[in-house]
């Protein structure tokens, strides 16, 4: 998949560690790898955003691109709205993304938030960018209760539109999970009707960025050129609790 979007089912669930961490896996296997942000918000001007800690983590040699930022931390349309600026839209995005793949191997597409959160002020989502895009859009999820239906929308939304989700990836797992995080880890295929592809530690982005990079690939499938194992993950959670 030379283009991979990745969405949320929410704010703050992980996509930019969970970013960093495919970025990370497909650099050590030999690929050239682009990050993309189209509207980063919350951020004020020289202020390090989630394309810079993509490349602190995963590295120097992460091409890291933001098509636009807006002060205020509100979605994109609205930001920009507020801002008296231009907002993204998905052609934008889809023209720069296409742009970046003829020189790299692999262009991972960061949204804002969640798949339909607006872009601009005649509705346009990320959504939309995968359509024009034909391309892949990954599902980051929550670990706790809720997420299994957060995660169902987003999927039928995505199937919807036509789209294709290579699968799911807990963007923060804890070191103790609950029961609903346990019973959730087996849940998550069918409420998505795609497979789980990884999760990540509670606290990876807090890691040194060599400690970070040599823990990518255990945290991700191989469809995310790493070499986790959903069933060998849960066996073990059975066995930690035996």
């Amino acid at each position: 998949m030379p283009t991979l979007l990745i969405t949320g089912t929410n704010t703050e669930v992980g996509k930019t560690i969970t970013t960093a961490a495919i970025a990370t896996a497909a650099l050590a296997q030999g690929h050239s790898v682009a990050v993309l942000k189209p509207a980063q918000t919350g951020v004020a001007p020289g202020e390090p955003g989630d394309v810079a800690e993509v490349r602190r983590l995963a590295g120097p040699a992460v091409t890291a691109v933001e098509i636009a930022r807006f002060p205020e931390p509100l979605a994109p349309a609205t930001a920009a709205r507020r801002a008296g600026r231009a907002p993204v839209r998905p052609r934008e995005i889809a023209h720069e993304a296409s742009r970046l793949a003829k020189e790299h191997d692999l262009v991972l597409v960061e949204g804002a938030g969640g798949l339909l959160v607006r872009m601009d002020d005649a509705g346009g989502t990320l959504a939309d960018a995968a359509v024009l895009l034909d391309a892949p859009v990954l599902v980051v999820a929550a670990p706790g209760l809720g997420t299994l239906n957060a995660t169902a929308l987003t999927a039928e939304a995505l199937r919807s539109r036509g789209l294709r989700s290579p699968g799911v990836v807990i963007g923060s797992w804890p070191a103790e999970p609950d029961l609903a995080m346990r019973c959730n880890l087996a849940d998550f295929p069918e409420s998505a009707q795609a497979p789980l592809l990884g999760a990540l530690p509670e606290g990876a982005g807090s890691l040194a960025p060599e400690d970070f990079r040599a823990g990518a690939a255990s945290w991700l499938a191989p469809e995310l050129a790493g070499t986790w194992d959903a069933r060998a993950f849960a066996a073990g959670l059975s066995t930690a609790r035996a």
